[in-house]
């Protein structure tokens, strides 16, 4: 009787401590889970933003950033499915969701840090390209709602709804929406063009094929604004600007040369033309601002006018606006200085010979 009574007392105890591991297995598995994130986020935090911060670009540090936080929360939501798939006292009922729950939960997790990271990205090339900042916003909003429209999918799907024919009723009323906005979609992917091929930058003098020449103001999503000399603007759509001829004055450096058309008549010395005429354009440009102080003027004659001997005077410029007051001050400079050497700039000349009438 007294072995039976023990052998009971030990039954018993086996089967508390069978019955109290039961219940302390799941918590050590969803503690094991939670402890293992937090050690992985340190680990992140400690090693990997020291090579973050060695790269040039920000793109990394935006990733990592995003997804260091919901670190934690994937391995609690892991922890709490393993911990209740080991758990005895959990009803069936309550099992069979578990997986789509957890999926969910994830899903949810991982489309957050999508939008963050792709809005990041865009807001860090904002930043970079001030050309692009003015559309940033409106695409943010844009890969926001398309992130979002998927993770609306998949979860419809993981509930076991049939998404086929929201699918292609979506499609079919996104086709009905590009057609009405045609032209406004034409407008704003010929802005994105230009904003991602940079043929022109806000900040850049520019001459469009039509004539006009002014300072890019701004690039929108719709049109481009250009700042003529007068102060006027000129509003040019995205299209017309992707599909113009366009001088940039500012590619690929804003340096440039600043030519000037000078004469000199047939009994010039021309070996002293040359000598005086570079002589004037180093002090102009290392005086005038806008030159290029350390920049050697030369001349190349091309033409033998009717009455005169032409040439070109090449100067350099800091940028296209520059020209203007150089020019202006080089004219004068070298007129004063021709008259001083005695050199001549000739005007026209007509020698118009007259028959003599005979005596009556």
């Amino acid at each position: 009787m007294f072995i039976e009574y023990v052998y009971k007392i030990k039954l018993v105890q086996i089967m508390a401590i069978e019955e109290l591991w039961q219940i302390l297995t799941p918590i050590l598995i969803l503690i094991g889970f939670i402890v293992a994130g937090y050690a992985l986020r340190f680990v992140l935090n400690v090693y990997i933003t020291k090579l973050t911060r060695k790269t040039k670009t920000k793109i990394d540090d935006i990733i990592f950033d995003a997804i260091k936080v919901p670190i934690v929360a994937i391995f609690l939501i892991m922890g709490i499915n393993f911990a209740l798939e080991r758990a005895t006292f959990v009803p069936a009922e309550v099992m069979q969701y578990l997986p789509t729950i957890s999926y969910l939960l994830i899903l949810l997790i991982a489309t957050w840090c999508t939008a963050k990271i792709i809005t990041g990205i865009l807001k860090y090339y904002g930043t970079v390209r001030p050309s692009v900042r003015t559309l940033v916003p409106t695409l943010q909003k844009i890969m926001k709602i398309l992130i979002f429209f998927v993770a609306f999918i998949l979860i419809l799907d993981a509930l076991g709804i049939q998404v086929t024919a929201l699918v292609a009723a979506f499609g079919i009323g996104g086709l009905a929406v590009a057609f009405a906005l045609q032209g406004t979609l034409s407008e704003f992917f010929a802005g994105v063009y230009i904003m991602s091929d940079r043929p022109v930058r806000v900040g850049d003098y520019i001459e469009l094929d039509s004539g006009q020449k002014g300072y890019v103001e701004d690039i929108g999503w719709r049109s481009t604004k250009v700042r003529e000399l007068p102060n006027n603007i000129i509003v040019v759509p995205n299209s017309k600007m992707a599909g113009a001829i366009v001088t940039n004055y500012y590619l690929p450096e804003p340096q440039m040369a600043c030519l000037v058309q000078v004469g000199v008549s047939y009994d010039s010395d021309l070996k002293k033309v040359e000598r005086v005429t570079i002589d004037v354009g180093k002090k102009v440009l290392k005086k005038v601002t806008g030159g290029i102080p350390e920049f050697e003027p030369f001349i190349r004659y091309h033409t033998f006018s009717d009455f005169s001997i032409n040439f070109t005077v090449i100067l350099r410029v800091k940028e296209f606006v520059d020209k203007y007051l150089i020019t202006h001050e080089f004219i004068k400079e070298l007129h004063k200085r021709y008259r001083k050497e005695g050199i001549t700039i000739p005007f026209p000349i007509r020698t118009i010979l007259m028959p003599k009438r005979r005596a009556s």
